[in-house]
């Protein structure tokens, strides 16, 4: 498995994650349009010129699921039993198609599971940047882990 056990965590470690992702007006726009998000500030580029941006957001949302998306690989592939849930999910700058985004995460806690004895929570906190290093998205999220093999 690509993706770490519980027993593989500890509070402070950190991931700068390789994976990087140009966002493109067509993941903005398949994003909203598959998520029924019609909002014209992501859709409409004539409506977000006269917005203080002066051109579309890419989808908040989309932003969220990409960064815990670019995680993955290195942390949770195949040994996530499941996502518990996230919360401080902040998104201090906007994002706009042709942003760059890497990510970065730091594990804030783990902790046995008291329900599953072949499993534990991890708690990660996931920051995405664009290409000027400027944070773009951040979010706590907690994952129930599996434990290794016997």
């Amino acid at each position: 498995m690509a993706g770490l056990y519980y027993e593989q965590f500890s509070p402070g470690q950190a991931f700068e994650h390789a994976w990087t992702r140009t966002l493109t007006e067509m993941d903005n726009v398949l994003f909203s349009s598959l998520t029924m998000n019609v909002q014209p500030l992501h859709l409409d580029a004539h409506f977000a010129a006269q917005t203080e941006f002066g051109k579309p957001l890419v989808n908040s949302l989309f932003t969220l699921g990409l960064l815990i998306g670019m995680t993955v690989n290195d942390t949770t592939l195949g040994t996530t039993v499941a996502n518990l849930g996230m919360t401080d999910v902040n998104f201090p700058k906007p994002v706009f198609a042709g942003d760059t985004l890497h990510v970065r995460t730091r594990v804030l806690s783990v902790r046995e599971s008291k329900s599953r004895p072949n499993a534990g929570i991890v708690e990660f906190e996931h920051t995405a940047l664009n290409h000027r290093d400027e944070v773009v998205a951040t979010c706590k999220r907690s994952a129930l882990m599996r434990k290794r093999p016997a």
